[in-house]
């Protein structure tokens, strides 16, 4: 997932401090709070990011992959090459397994699903993407109702990327005809109003850890 945010926009900072969930010598598991790009952006005001503050701790640590500035969260930052090399070799496979919780409008159809619809980018409105079978990367989304709330006519729902493309889990959902609150990209207005950050979390993570080769899984509950 890039900052593909950040094209245009300048993103403020929050002020919430990212959390340590694992550290050993050669990697951190850290939960990235909401409005916090994970890496610098373009705009000059878009300087301050989770890997900075990290590095002001852990001068050697880097990035593997990345949330969106929106999305909170599990993100892994190698501190040694070689690790960095693996774990990123881990990403290619599609061997890291990972999963958000995420809070929709409306009532899904399916209890559970595979959104596979191709993504591209906007050319005529970035930052955004969209669907497009044309010119669009092969694009699959696992996705698992948790529970409906009737009176708020809200879903929350467990979101496995098999891809990892810009922006995908608010793309497919909002194909699927549910867009997810807090969404100031790609709901409707009133749906975006209804919370004031994207209800995206990055819950799960699942990794073998590149020295010891033992099974890494970490949980950060969702904060909402």
């Amino acid at each position: 997932m890039s900052n593909s945010t950040d094209d245009l926009a300048i993103l403020p900072a929050t002020s919430e401090p990212y959390q340590i969930v694992y550290e050993d010598d050669v990697l951190l598991v850290v939960n990235k709070p909401a409005q916090l790009l994970t890496v610098p952006g373009r705009h000059p005001q878009n300087q301050d990011c989770l890997i900075r503050r990290v590095q002001r701790e852990f001068p050697f640590a880097e990035v593997v992959h990345r949330l969106d500035y929106d999305t909170s969260g599990l993100v892994i930052l190698p501190l040694t090459k070689r690790v960095l090399s693996d774990i990123s070799k881990q990403f290619q496979a599609r061997t890291v397994q990972k999963h958000y919780v995420a809070v929709v409008e409306g009532k899904l159809a399916k209890a559970k699903g595979v959104i596979d619809l191709a993504i591209a980018a906007d050319e005529q409105h970035r930052p955004l993407y969209k669907i497009c079978p044309q010119q669009g990367k092969p694009s699959q989304t696992r996705y698992q109702l948790l529970s409906y709330n009737a009176g708020t006519n809200q879903s929350r729902v467990k979101l496995e990327p098999v891809t990892g493309r810009s922006h995908q889990l608010r793309v497919h959902m909002l194909a699927l005809g549910h867009a997810m609150l807090g969404d100031t990209l790609y709901a409707p207005q009133a749906i975006a109003a209804k919370s004031p950050r994207l209800m995206l979390h990055a819950e799960y993570i699942r990794f073998v850890h590149p020295l010891s080769a033992q099974v890494m899984e970490f949980t950060a509950s969702a904060p909402f």
